[in-house]
C-alpha cells in the first residue's frame, strides 16, 4: 500500500467521481482506476460503488477513508515539524471544538491566531465531544476542547475553565421557577430538554444525578444548540447547560436562568492532545494560546459563567 494510493482514494471520495478526482491529481483516469483496483484487491474489499453519477463509498471504503485521512495528516504534521521553525511555526492545526464551547472560544481564538500567529492555519471542527475524542484519539485532529467525562487519561490534558450547569427557560414560562435558585431535584422534575448521552452535558447530569439518589423522568433529546434554542423559545421545556451557549437569548430577555444546587451540577473543561502522536511546533503554539485566550476571556468575564481552572503543579 502506498500514499499515493490513499491520495487517490480520498481525492476520488471527496470529488465524487473519477474523472473529476483525475483532473485535481492531474493523474491520467486509467491509470487512478488502475490504483484504486489495486488498492481494493490488497485490502480484498470493494471501496466504492460506481455509476453514471459518479462513486459512493461502501462500508469498508466508509471506515478506510476515516484511517486514510488520519495517515495523510500525520504524514504532512511529520513533514511540517521537520520544516517548522520553534520562532515562526506554520503549517496547519486542527482543533476540535464542542457546540457549546464554540460560541465562546471560537471567534477570540481565531482572533489571537491570525494575530500571533499568520502563517498558522487554524481549522475549526464542531461536533459532539464523543466523535471529538474518537478523532483525536484517531489522529484526525491535531488538539480537542473536551469534558471530564471523556476518557481523557488517553491524553495530555490543559485544564481550561470551570462551568456550571444552570436552568435555562423561556422568560415567563410556565416551566419557571418561583424562587431565585432551585435544587437539582427539582430541575430534574421539569420537562427537560437535553443531548443525547454521547454529549458532554448528558452524561454528567446523569452522573451527578445518580449520586445524589435522583433520576432524569422527562427527557427530549437534542444534539443540536440551533434546535435546542428554537425548541426553548417554543417553550416545549427547559434545559441543563452552562450559560453561554445561551448567553445572547439571556442577555436580551428571551431567556432566563436560576443557579442550580443540593447538588451543583459541574463541568471541567479541559484542552487535549494525543499522547501518541507529538504535536508539531505549530500544535503547541495553538495550544498554549487556547490557554492564553481562555485566562483573557475569563479576566474580562467574556466567557459567561466561566471559572478559569488552575493549572496542574
Amino acid at each position: 500500500m502506498e500514499l499515493r494510493q490513499l491520495r487517490y482514494f480520498v481525492a476520488i471520495v471527496d470529488h465524487g467521481s473519477l474523472s473529476r478526482a483525475a483532473l485535481v491529481l492531474h493523474v491520467a483516469q486509467p491509470a487512478l482506476t488502475q490504483q484504486l483496483r489495486q488498492l481494493e484487491e490488497e485490502l480484498g474489499a470493494q471501496l466504492l460503488h460506481r455509476s453514471a453519477h459518479g462513486v459512493v463509498s461502501t462500508d469498508a471504503g466508509k471506515v478506510f477513508y476515516e484511517h486514510a485521512q488520519a495517515i495523510l495528516k500525520q504524514v504532512a504534521d511529520a513533514r511540517a515539524a521537520v520544516v517548522q521553525s520553534t520562532d515562526r511555526p506554520s503549517g496547519s492545526v486542527t482543533l476540535g471544538l464542542p457546540h457549546s464551547i464554540s460560541g465562546a472560544l471560537a471567534l477570540p481564538l481565531l482572533t489571537a491566531v491570525r494575530a500571533r500567529y499568520p502563517e498558522i492555519t487554524l481549522q475549526l471542527t464542531e461536533e459532539i465531544s464523543g466523535n471529538l475524542a474518537e478523532q483525536l484519539k484517531s489522529g484526525r485532529l491535531n488538539l480537542a476542547v473536551l469534558f471530564d467525562d471523556a476518557p481523557t487519561a488517553q491524553f495530555t490534558a490543559t485544564p481550561l475553565v470551570e462551568e456550571d450547569l444552570v436552568f435555562i427557560c423561556r422568560t415567563g414560562s410556565s416551566f419557571a421557577p418561583a424562587s431565585a435558585s432551585l435544587t437539582l431535584r427539582q430541575a430534574l422534575d421539569s420537562t427537560l430538554i437535553l443531548p443525547a448521552r454521547q454529549h458532554g452535558v448528558r452524561p454528567l447530569v446523569e452522573q451527578v444525578a445518580h449520586g445524589a439518589g435522583l433520576a432524569l423522568r422527562n427527557v427530549l433529546e437534542i444534539n443540536s444548540i440551533t434546535i435546542l434554542r428554537s425548541a426553548i423559545l417554543a417553550d416545549i421545556g427547559a434545559t441543563l447547560l452552562p450559560l453561554a451557549p445561551l448567553q445572547d437569548d439571556i442577555a436580551r430577555g428571551a431567556m432566563s436562568a436560576w443557579p442550580v444546587g443540593d447538588p451543583a451540577v459541574t463541568r471541567h473543561v479541559i484542552l487535549c492532545g494525543s499522547r501518541n502522536i507529538p504535536l508539531t511546533n505549530a500544535a503547541a503554539a495553538i495550544s498554549r494560546l487556547v490557554r492564553e485566550v481562555t485566562e483573557d476571556l475569563c479576566a474580562r468575564a467574556a466567557w459567561p459563567g466561566a471559572r478559569l481552572a488552575a493549572l496542574a503543579e
